[in-house]
């Protein structure tokens, strides 16, 4: 089954819808240009087009994404470090986006949803309980020494 192929300019026109109803990086761009059987030559004439015309913007993209999944999935900086180096985004994007996350707000989530995770383990065993806490908000991207600081009170009682 032969896949469908597309003109330079009807893949433009598919890319720049595809990168204006959400904010994209440029490896889903370049993986979307393949999907859609584009030579590389065309990818880069395309990538560049969509670069020129503000459709396409990795310092936009990054600091929306921090937002969204620091504010929505209640990521911590590490887990959105990562996932934008996963992406190819470069270090002064990744920090820049990082450091729109005001401090204050990211504390009160970590806080939140650390008192929030610990209510609801049914561990009886302290130390178990402790280690799935720690598990949990590791796994969501928070630094370790925020991590155990928080336990630390959290095992005494204090919030």
């Amino acid at each position: 089954m032969q896949k469908k192929s597309f003109t330079l300019s009807e893949a433009r026109q598919k890319l720049e819808y595809y990168c204006s109803y959400q904010e994209r990086c440029h490896n889903e761009v370049a993986e979307k240009l393949k999907r859609l059987n584009m030579s590389s030559e065309e990818t880069d004439e395309i990538i560049v087009h969509l670069i020129q015309h503000n459709f396409l913007n990795e310092e936009r993209f990054a600091s929306s994404f921090s937002r969204g999944k620091h504010t929505i999935k209640h990521w911590g900086k590490v887990r959105i470090a990562n996932e934008l180096k996963f992406r190819n985004i470069s270090k002064y994007n990744i920090d820049k986006a990082l450091k729109e996350i005001p401090q204050e707000v990211y504390l009160q989530h970590f806080h939140a949803l650390a008192e929030k995770h610990w209510e609801t383990i049914r561990e009886t065993d302290p130390v178990k309980k402790k280690k799935k806490c720690c598990d949990f908000l590791l796994r969501k991207g928070f630094e370790s020494n925020l991590v155990f600081e928080k336990l630390k009170d959290l095992e005494n009682g204090n919030r």
